[in-house]
């Protein structure tokens, strides 16, 4: 079949666009079309940021197209996330990039210490940058960015009201932790929680952001099923120590984002508490919990490595204190949570391209 621009958007007609409920020529998300000789290039927008949504709109874009033009025809896709005022056509989240999950097969790892170092870290590269603290079991952002006996406030827009995020270090963040007594232990059930942290995302005003991050229990629960299911996420980061109990549960981790049911790209793989080097013996470095154990498990499972981050005793002091290690600018802490957002960085703005 000649390749003719009718039978070219004939075959885009066909594509839905699965959260707007329209075939992606009547919403206008067919951006560009170059013909080539032999070969379509397309670029196509989605209103789903998520990297599995722009991958599986590329693949139903490349289908058709060989469909309606022949199985010899050259296709190249582009997709975009929707941008600008087009973005508001998003229900969840509208005027947020990236929204990024932290996750890690086991507690004790410092989670929450690779997310709130990558907040802080990001916000120093000139990045609008969210903050969702969603460990239920036990919230620590409050304490690693020193607003631990603030509270969120609320402001009305539009007839509603919603929740303002605490801001600090120049990220915005909201905790389950700012909902209850820093005292008690939080006994929720699972409904309870979801519920609690679907209004984080859906009821905060959030404003323009570069990336969220969110930081998830340890191990695999409902949270992380209803924040897959109520959030667009562009990908998930899994943190892990070298020893092999800590990575068996990363192997997990990384798991439960592959599967079918869930389809979250998994963005890389940190290893953190990498060695441990002494202020006496600055030249010397001791692999206290094992060498390169979490660089050999993302080789082996064929997904990104994103870096090392040493276990030093000043990473932890900061974070106690509400001053992520990040800021201390010259130590090698620092240019290790700095290495580590230059990393995610890159990984957030490769194109997804056939």
């Amino acid at each position: 079949m000649p390749i003719t621009d009718e039978a070219i958007h004939t075959a885009l007609a066909r594509i839905i666009e699965p959260d707007l409920k329209k075939d992606i020529v009547a919403l206008d998300l067919v951006r560009e079309v170059v013909v080539d000789e032999n070969t379509v290039h397309v670029t196509v927008e989605v209103s789903n940021p998520a990297m599995h949504s722009r991958k599986r709109m590329e693949e139903a874009v490349t289908f058709q197209l060989k469909k309606e033009l022949g199985q010899d025809v050259g296709v190249r896709v582009t997709v975009n996330p929707l941008s600008g005022e087009r973005a508001n056509v998003r229900k969840v989240l509208p005027n947020v990039k990236h929204i990024v999950a932290i996750a890690s097969g086991k507690g004790g790892v410092g989670k929450s210490t690779i997310t709130a170092n990558l907040a802080a870290g990001l916000v120093r590269q000139g990045l609008k940058v969210g903050l969702v603290d969603a460990d239920i079991h036990g919230p620590s952002m409050p304490l690693m960015f020193d607003v631990l006996r603030e509270r969120p406030t609320v402001r009305e827009r539009d007839g509603k009201k919603w929740i303002v995020p605490i801001e600090s270090h120049g990220v915005k963040l909201l905790s389950i932790g700012f909902f209850a007594d820093p005292e008690q232990a939080i006994a929720w059930r699972g409904p309870m929680a979801s519920k609690a942290l679907e209004q984080l995302f859906k009821d905060a005003d959030w404003g323009d952001l570069d990336v969220m991050l969110v930081d998830l229990p340890p191990g695999t629960s409902d949270i992380h099923l209803s924040l897959v299911q109520a959030v667009p996420l562009t990908g998930a980061v899994i943190v892990s120590t070298p020893q092999p109990v800590a990575l068996a549960d990363a192997r997990k981790g990384v798991g439960f984002f592959q599967l079918e049911s869930v389809k979250v790209p998994v963005l890389g793989i940190v290893e953190n508490m990498a060695w441990f080097t002494p202020a006496e013996l600055p030249n010397n470095k001791y692999y206290i919990f094992g060498r390169g154990g979490a660089r050999a498990l993302a080789e082996e499972l064929k997904v990104p490595f994103l870096g090392e981050v040493p276990l030093v005793q000043s990473i932890r002091e900061a974070g106690d204190v509400g001053r992520p290690a990040v800021l201390q600018e010259g130590t090698p802490s620092a240019a290790a949570f700095t290495d580590l957002c230059a990393a995610l960085r890159e990984r957030l703005l490769q194109p997804v391209t056939v």
